[in-house]
C-alpha cells in the first residue's frame, strides 16, 4: 500500500507520541470490505496521568480505543464516511468480541474516531451537524452527533498553546510553521521533542529521494525545514562530540602502547577513567608513571 509523504510523516509521528501510553498500531486492517486505519491506539490503564504531557492528544487518546485519521488537506464527505466506515467496524468488531466472552462494552468505552484536518469549512461542518462544545473541550474540536462517537479537529482553528502544539505540527501554512517554532524552541533537553526532530530528519532525508513530489509534498518540506536544520546541527554535533571521544580515546591507547608496548586487559580498564581528565592531565601521567602506579591510581576509582 502506498504512503504519501505526509501520511507516512503523521503515522511515525503520532505514533512515537503515543507508544510510551499504549499500544499504537498503524495501518491497521479492519474487516469487511478491506479498509485501513490510520492510527489505532489502545491505551494501557496507567496512562491516563502521564499522557498529560501531550496536552489535547494525551486527553483524547487516554479517553478509549482511538482511531486518528489525518489529513493534509480538508477531507470531502465522501472521505468523512469511509473513516465513520472504519470506526463502526471496528465497534461491531468490539461488540461482537464481548458477545463471544459473554461481556458487555459500555457506551463510554467504545471506540471514538477524531479526524485530523488542516481546517473545517461550514459546508463540511454543516453537513455532518458537527458542533463545538465548549464547556468541556477547546475550540477547533467540533463533534458530530453524539451516537456517532466522532469528531473532527480543525488544526487552524485551535487556540495556540502548548496543549495544542502536536496537533498543529499536523497543519498547514502558517499554522505549522509557528508550531515548528515552538518544537524548535522546547528546550533541548525535552525527550519528546528530539524524538519528533529525530522523526523529521530522518522522514526527510527520504522524502527527498522521491523523484516526483506535489505541490503538498514540497509544502510540507518548506514547513518543516527549520526541524529539520535544528535535528541536522544536532546530529552534527552529537557526532563530532562523538568524534572527539573517539579520538581522545584513540590517542590515551597510543600513549599506554609507546609505554608499554600494548594495552592489555588491565591497562584497558583504566582508560575510560584517563579519559575523564583533559589531555594535558593525562598525558603526562600516561608518560610518567609506571604501569604498576597507574593501575592503582585508577583502579582504586573502579
Amino acid at each position: 500500500m502506498t504512503q504519501q509523504p505526509h501520511d507516512k510523516f503523521a503515522k511515525q509521528f503520532l505514533e512515537e507520541l503515543l507508544s510510551p501510553f499504549g499500544e499504537v498500531k498503524t495501518n491497521r486492517e479492519v474487516t469487511d470490505e478491506t479498509r485501513f486505519v490510520d492510527v489505532l491506539f489502545s491505551p494501557t490503564p496507567t496512562s491516563a496521568v502521564d499522557a498529560e504531557t501531550l496536552g489535547l492528544l494525551g486527553r483524547i487518546a487516554v479517553l478509549n480505543t482511538t482511531l486518528l485519521e489525518p489529513f493534509r488537506n480538508q477531507p470531502n464527505r465522501t472521505e468523512v464516511r469511509s473513516c465513520l466506515q472504519k470506526l463502526f467496524t471496528v465497534i461491531a468488531d468490539a461488540q461482537r468480541l464481548a458477545n463471544r466472552e459473554d461481556t458487555t462494552i459500555a457506551e463510554n468505552e467504545l471506540a471514538q474516531l477524531w479526524i485530523i484536518s488542516p481546517s473545517a469549512s461550514k459546508a463540511l461542518l454543516k453537513a455532518f451537524e458537527a458542533k463545538l462544545d465548549l464547556d468541556n473541550w477547546m475550540s477547533g474540536v467540533y463533534f458530530l452527533p453524539l451516537g456517532l462517537r466522532a469528531a473532527i479537529v480543525a488544526t487552524n482553528k485551535l487556540p495556540r498553546t502548548p496543549d495544542t502544539l502536536w496537533f498543529r505540527l499536523l497543519g498547514r501554512g502558517k499554522v505549522q510553521r509557528e508550531a515548528v517554532e515552538e518544537l524548535v524552541a522546547l528546550p533541548p533537553s525535552d525527550l519528546v521533542r528530539r524524538n519528533v526532530l529525530e522523526i523529521i530528519y530522518r522522514w526527510r532525508i527520504s522524502v527527498m529521494t522521491q523523484t516526483e513530489l506535489t505541490r503538498d509534498d514540497q509544502e510540507l518540506i518548506m514547513n518543516l525545514t527549520q526541524a529539520y536544520e535544528e535535528a541536522r546541527a544536532q546530529a552534527v554535533q552529537e557526532g563530532v562530540q562523538q568524534g572527539v571521544q573517539q579520538g581522545q580515546r584513540q590517542v590515551v591507547e597510543n600513549l599506554l602502547r609507546f609505554r608499554f608496548g600494548s594495552v592489555d586487559e588491565e591497562l584497558s580498564k583504566v582508560v575510560d577513567s584517563l579519559l575523564q581528565l583533559a589531555p594535558e592531565e593525562f598525558t603526562p601521567l600516561c608518560l610518567e608513571l609506571s604501569r604498576e602506579d597507574l593501575l592503582a591510581r585508577f583502579n582504586s576509582h573502579q
